[in-house]
């Protein structure tokens, strides 16, 4: 660096360099040696500069897909949560076909106000109704009258009976065991079993849907009086 070109003169490294270089290691370890550099020539700055310009460019498209991915992510939950779409420009419908969008996302049975479970047109508690389904099938615990409770649980439980008559059907057997004289261990309180644990998550699950919808349908009641 010999010559008188300003292109050659020295010049110090700048403050915004410095920091830069403290936060983000720059891409060439072979160019890493100069950052503690006190001086550093204009050509040498300039192509620091255009390697960290490059650099921030890679990472500033990594973050949009990133972003792009989430984005996807929220507007799925956001349609599983309320059933429509989140931007206006999808929402241009006739309020007749707001209602009739509305009334598929609900129970098919009348005055069924439960939202309808994922790929069928009813709720849990009229799942029986979906001649095509086959994932669930009624309680057989007889209740009064000699007719069954016919509750939906899952085909994999056996023998078929809902929470409510899994329990009862339990102390029955502990009382009969009692009465032929076995000493059978036996508590009120019983230890939950899987299909109990799952209509419990099913439940509070539906809970919180139904609390979300709640709000987003009396916000877009309050939006629509304003208007």
């Amino acid at each position: 660096m010999c010559g008188k070109s300003s292109l050659d003169d020295p010049m110090p490294v700048e403050g915004p360099l410095t920091a830069m270089g403290d936060s983000l290691t720059m891409d060439g370890l072979g160019l890493d040696v100069l950052a503690k550099s006190e001086f550093l020539s204009r050509q040498e700055v300039l192509h620091r500069r255009l390697q960290r310009v490059k650099q921030l460019r890679r990472l500033y498209i990594a973050q949009y897909w990133i972003l792009m991915e989430e984005v996807k992510k929220k507007h799925k939950e956001f349609y599983w949560l309320y059933g429509k779409s989140p931007f206006r420009g999808d929402e241009k419908k006739s309020s007749e076909e707001r209602m009739n969008d509305k009334s598929l996302l609900m129970c098919q049975i009348t005055d069924c106000k439960e939202k309808a479970m994922a790929l069928t047109k009813f709720c849990h508690k009229h799942i029986l109704h979906d001649t095509n389904q086959v994932l669930y099938r009624g309680c057989i615990y007889h209740i009064k009258g000699g007719q069954m409770c016919k509750k939906p649980v899952l085909r994999s439980i056996n023998p078929p009976h809902c929470p409510t008559h899994a329990q009862a059907a339990e102390k029955c057997l502990a009382r009969a065991f009692k009465r032929e004289g076995l000493n059978v261990s036996s508590s009120s309180k019983l230890s939950p079993k899987l299909h109990v644990l799952v209509a419990e998550y099913v439940r509070h699950i539906q809970g919180k849907r139904r609390a979300a919808l709640g709000k987003a349908v009396s916000r877009f009641k309050l939006e629509e009086k304003i208007k």
